[in-house]
């Protein structure tokens, strides 16, 4: 028998910023826009990971499921592979405001 739910207390979350809410944080929108891989490099070294870990589907389902953020691999994978910028500068929001709130 397969097991459909996680026992215990489980709480699933979302990003707090959309994937396109470029305008909630213009600074790390242009910092995504003109150094991309400055940006990668920056999340890398907040999740204390290698620089070259920071961009893409794995650092996405990392913290995903750090903070039980919901989704999944594949829709991790096809967010990165179609809207790169955007899947990383959503990823830099949410550690900002995780940092904010003392949660991160």
């Amino acid at each position: 028998m397969a097991v459909t739910n996680q026992p215990g207390r489980y709480q699933v979350s979302e990003f707090q910023t959309g994937l396109c809410d470029i305008c909630d944080d213009k600074s790390v929108c242009c910092y995504g826009m003109w150094c991309y891989m400055c940006l990668g490099c920056s999340i890398a070294n907040d999740m204390d990971e290698c620089c070259l870990c920071g961009l893409g589907m794995p650092i996405r389902s990392v913290y995903r499921t750090k903070y039980n953020i919901q989704g999944s691999m594949c829709e991790d994978f096809i967010t990165s592979y179609f809207c790169p910028c955007c899947a990383t500068c959503q990823l830099k929001r949410d550690i900002e405001r995780r940092k904010e709130q003392g949660i991160f």
